[in-house]
């Protein structure tokens, strides 16, 4: 199971750091994600990088806020938040994929592994 935390309570525009570690190392999986759930709505893609050239991907809704980045000796992938906003206030989940999926970075159905969640509360 992947290990996130990382989470907590931060005014608006403050920053948090969330960090992923996968079981086994990353190089093994395709790509790693960052989800989130806020309550009453659905889970929704956050970020994702892959971890063979280093690709990375963001919703429109944290571009430009958010930073998803790994290190490979620690074995760890981070995400960085900025500019926290309170429609940012979810649980975040970390997740990877085993293998590629046609299905694109963006659908929670492509990951293969789940953390247990790591909650962010954005104060107004």
């Amino acid at each position: 199971q992947l290990q996130a935390s990382g989470g907590g309570l931060v005014q608006a525009g403050g920053s948090l750091r969330l960090s992923c570690a996968p079981p086994g190392r990353t190089f093994s999986y395709y790509a790693l994600a960052w989800f989130r759930q806020a309550p009453g709505k659905e889970r929704e893609f956050v970020a994702a990088i892959r971890l063979n050239g280093g690709s990375t991907h963001y919703s429109d809704s944290v571009k430009g806020r958010f930073t998803i980045s790994r290190d490979s000796a620690k074995n760890t992938v981070y995400l960085q938040m900025s500019s926290l906003k309170p429609e940012d206030t979810a649980v975040y989940y970390c997740a990877a994929q085993g293998t590629y999926y046609s299905g694109g970075y963006y659908n929670p159905l492509g990951y293969n592994y789940w953390g247990q969640g790591t909650e962010v509360t954005v104060s107004s």
